[in-house]
């Protein structure tokens, strides 16, 4: 998601000012939680998951669907498919 809302070609010339600073600190946050609980159960993680895809999915839909589709929008969460879930 990071890399999506600094890559002109995919979502940072899109979003307003306000969207990328509120996924920014979306993003933000769970990294400093992941760096804080490095010893959390696998729950935990996928709660955490859930609550930034739960800020981000919504302005990202927006904007699929402003452009008239959401074919593309998974690639934007490929860094959390690259997490490796076998290290939690």
């Amino acid at each position: 998601m990071r890399k999506s809302i600094e890559d002109e070609e995919k979502l940072a010339g899109k979003l307003s000012d306000e969207d990328q600073e509120t996924i920014e600190e979306a993003v933000r946050e769970v990294i400093d939680w992941l760096d804080d609980n490095a010893e959390a159960e696998l729950e935990d993680y996928q709660e955490k998951l859930k609550e930034v895809e739960g800020i981000c999915n919504p302005i990202v839909a927006e904007i699929y669907q402003q452009e008239g589709g959401e074919e593309d929008m998974d690639e934007d969460f490929d860094d959390f498919d690259d997490f490796d879930h076998d290290e939690l």
